[in-house]
């Protein structure tokens, strides 16, 4: 028994010494996060890149910007007016979000509100059985377009305002609502704008948005401090030239001019994702007025370069008009705005090139390689580095056939992982033509030097908060930018 015990044993080392070796190979794990992050509202918000507002009411009427109060409702009368019009605009301009003013600080509520009557009840519109938040909130479902709100706090018109407990009772009312009766908002507007003449106010900003967090899952909260969406700082449509994504909440409240410049620029040690939408407006004022033609294209590509191309989202008023429309010089230069952009990013020089890095993360097919920046997956598909300590990360892309013409360096980043750059240069042919800080969802660089032409085009990253993970490269011309003495 013994012996035949052993005959076994030896048997299965022979067998396990000349068995052959089965090797798994799994994928290469992404990197890991750097922290804080985007949510899905936030992501989903960030891709949008142009949203609109419609600055309409009383002050339509009236061809002033901030209301008295005082306005009789009966001046509200829009004879033509057609929402359906205002979202078809969003549409031909690729939008697809549109926020409208549900009530500005006139206080004049575009909805019949239960608890006011300076509201469409006391005007000669629809007999006063008109709601202009419906009719908006219809066309933009029927039309895939998603909507946002602005409820204004300030309000001259209330007798409450002042009354901190009175005024925010019914201000939350008024959320209720609006939350409750339009069906899904993505996006609700709240500011700390008001005269300097004003009474004082103490309004409940954390009571109201834990009341819209209840009332809507999926909606992105902007103010001067989030809790979803910052103001970027002012209303050029400029964010800084550097600009981050995360900032500190803490260092933040709403209505304080001191905090312009930190609201611009964010805070790379910040512990709160919070991006800045730029708001400005397609004409001189915010609301429509007769005198006022819209900004030259020129100034909206400007716009464009210096609020989508520093990592931010662009708010474009859109005011409609006393008969109820998009005015007819504003829709014509906004198709020049879209066409303009479509021309100039439809084509991707870098498409037809080849792409190399400084090393790969997990190696050649790890899906990790520079021709990830390629495909049509900005946020999730990505070129990563090795993860080699402080040494320098770059992509260079070659030319294959002949010289690349160009104007435009597009750098996008896969924020879904965290925003990382902090400072890069781009080099044609060896020569510096571009440095920049921040790249973020996307960074445009438009040349100062105008149209560049070489055959190498090396981008370095020279500081980063881990490894730099870039989601998308591109190599554009820009017809219209003419520098000035070239």
């Amino acid at each position: 028994m013994t012996n035949l015990y052993h005959l076994l044993v030896v048997s299965l080392i022979l067998i396990s010494n000349f068995a052959p070796t089965i090797q798994y190979h799994f994928a290469t794990t992404p990197p890991l996060p750097v922290l804080p992050l985007p949510s899905y509202s936030q992501l989903k918000w960030q891709q949008r890149e142009i949203i609109f507002f419609h600055h309409f009411g009383v002050n339509t009427f009236t061809d002033s910007e901030w209301g008295t109060g005082k306005e009789n409702p009966k001046i509200f009368n829009p004879k033509g007016l057609n929402t359906a019009q205002w979202i078809d605009v969003a549409v031909q301009t690729g939008v697809s979000l549109s926020i409208l003013t549900a009530k500005h600080h006139d206080g004049f509520c575009l909805w019949p509100s239960k608890y006011t009557d300076h509201s469409v009840v006391g005007s000669p519109w629809e007999n006063g059985n008109g709601d202009v938040v419906q009719e908006f909130t219809n066309a933009a479902k029927s039309r895939g377009v998603d909507i946002g709100l602005y409820l204004s706090p300030w309000d001259r018109h209330d007798r409450r305002y002042g009354d901190s407990l009175a005024y925010n009772e019914y201000y939350m009312a008024q959320l209720q609502e609006l939350l409750n009766k339009y069906g899904s908002v993505n996006e609700i507007w709240f500011d700390g704008a008001k005269g300097s003449n004003a009474p004082n106010m103490s309004y409940l900003f954390n009571d109201w948005f834990q009341m819209v967090a209840e009332l809507q899952g999926t909606i992105n909260i902007f103010s001067d401090a989030g809790p979803g969406v910052r103001w970027v700082g002012n209303e050029n449509g400029f964010a800084g030239t550097t600009c981050w994504s995360t900032i500190n909440r803490t260092s933040l409240s709403i209505g304080n001019g001191s905090i312009v410049n930190y609201l611009n620029t964010g805070d790379p040690r910040g512990t709160d994702w919070l991006p800045a939408e730029c708001d400005v407006s397609v004409r001189p004022g915010w609301f429509w007025h007769k005198s006022e033609s819209p900004k030259k294209l020129s100034d909206l590509l400007e716009i464009y370069y210096n609020s989508v191309g520093r990592n931010c989202v662009l708010l474009l008023n859109v005011p409609p008009n006393t008969t109820g429309l998009i005015s007819a010089n504003d829709i014509q230069r906004l198709k020049e705005f879209k066409s303009a952009i479509d021309t100039i990013f439809s084509k991707n020089l870098a498409e037809s090139c080849s792409l190399t890095a400084s090393s790969i993360r997990g190696g050649k097919n790890s899906g990790f390689g520079p021709e990830a920046m390629l495909d049509k997956d900005h946020l999730w598909t990505y070129w990563a580095p090795k993860d080699n300590g402080n040494k320098e990360h770059w992509i260079e892309i070659t030319a294959t056939n002949g010289e690349l013409r160009f104007n435009v360096v597009r750098i996008q980043e896969a924020i879904g992982l965290g925003q990382r750059i902090k400072k890069h240069e781009i080099y044609v042919d060896g020569k510096r033509i571009a440095k920049g800080t921040t790249v973020g969802y996307k960074k445009l660089h438009r040349l100062e030097s105008g149209v560049i032409k070489g055959r190498s085009v090396r981008i370095r990253v020279l500081g980063s908060r881990g490894i730099p993970l870039i989601s998308s490269v591109g190599l554009h011309f820009d017809p219209f930018w003419h520098p000035i003495g070239r």
